[in-house]
């Protein structure tokens, strides 16, 4: 089994979600006591947040340099980043790396295509949904993703900073969440991107009719895919 390195803390909350979720993978697949070969660099989120609110994008792309060479260097032989947004810093990560990062978007674009829809709704901070880097790198893998309007993305991304970031689940919150995909759903939208690795514990398939694509849980799965390749 091959070592996953892990770049967490983007919140911890979906980063134990991560942890869980490869090790019983491992566990599942090979029996007993088995458990996944991982890495963990953790970020303290809140001053990863302040940059991003401001917009240091330059500062956050050394940061994530620099984790991804602690990681390589302490013998991960490939490297997943446990957050969304953060991809806005792969290309550079993959130019300074000789680690493979193993992209968020591409092993969802992957089981979207898969399932057959064509207008998913993507579902984010709102650096995932208004900049270009994701909707670009879905593109690419021969997706289009639609998104909320303004008012609802404010919402989306109010909520998963406030409350999902923070470990609290509010059913007003999921109602918000579910009343902005029915309403996209209704234009026309055939699918539901949880494009911030912290949705999935608000939402998930059984509360909804159409596809759910969980990166959280796709992008655990092909890691340890990935790990366990012979």
């Amino acid at each position: 089994m091959k070592t996953v390195g892990l770049i967490g803390g983007l919140s911890w909350e979906s980063t134990a979600t991560y942890y869980k979720l490869m090790n019983r993978i491992a566990a599942e697949r090979l029996g007993g006591i088995h458990s996944a070969r991982l890495l963990m660099w953790s970020f303290d989120f809140a001053e990863v947040a302040e940059l991003q609110a401001a917009g240091d994008w330059d500062r956050l792309h050394d940061l994530m340099i620099q984790a991804g060479r602690t990681l390589q260097d302490g013998g991960a032989d490939l490297l997943i980043i446990c957050t969304n947004t953060m991809h806005k810093c792969v290309d550079l990560m993959e130019e300074a790396l000789y680690v493979p990062v193993l992209h968020i978007c591409d092993v969802t674009a992957r089981e979207i295509r898969r399932q057959g829809c064509s207008a998913p709704i993507l579902l984010g901070t709102r650096y995932t949904m208004e900049q270009d880097f994701y909707k670009e790198r879905l593109a690419r893998n021969g997706v289009k993703a639609v998104i909320p309007a303004k008012q609802d993305r404010d919402e989306v991304h109010r909520i998963i900073y406030d409350e999902l970031c923070q470990g609290k689940i509010l059913p007003s919150s999921k109602q918000a969440y579910l009343d902005i995909i029915g309403r996209m759903a209704g234009e026309g939208a055939d699918g539901v991107i949880l494009g911030c690795t912290e949705i999935g514990l608000l939402i998930d398939q059984e509360d909804l009719a159409i596809p759910v694509f969980d990166t959280t849980i796709l992008h655990a799965r092909a890691a340890m895919d990935r790990a366990m390749e012979e």
